[in-house]
């Protein structure tokens, strides 16, 4: 199963992301920041396991919904991905959802606790 993990703003969310990178047996993973974290994001070791894809959150919603959805459409090739969406916000956590299920493709959120990673 391929992973969509959000790396934007929030305390120690980007803690969250690597555990799931790095314990997690993904087929594929996707980064999903804009150009603000960009550089900040490539100089992590975990991002080296995944693809980095800049989205412009500044946009309004429906152009920004259909700008993830373009950006991976092309790049998903299961029926259903694993989500992280601990990092961001509201607005970006609606966009990337939207996004997805226009694919369409089937969401499973997951997070990272103590005895690893858990399905919602």
């Amino acid at each position: 199963m391929e992973l969509v993990a959000l790396l934007s703003s929030g305390k120690g969310t980007w803690g969250q992301v690597a555990g799931l990178v790095n314990r997690g047996s993904w087929e594929k993973i996707i980064f999903l920041c804009d150009d603000f974290f960009k550089d900040s994001v490539k100089k992590l070791d975990f991002s080296k396991k995944g693809e980095i894809i800049t989205i412009n959150f500044e946009k309004p919603t429906i152009e920004i919904i259909e700008e993830i959805k373009n950006k991976l459409k092309e790049r998903i090739k299961g029926t259903e991905v694993a989500l992280s969406i601990a990092s961001g916000n509201g607005r970006e956590h609606m966009a990337i959802i939207s996004a997805l299920l226009k694919i369409p493709v089937g969401v499973k959120f997951v997070m990272l606790v103590k005895e690893g990673i858990i399905e919602l």
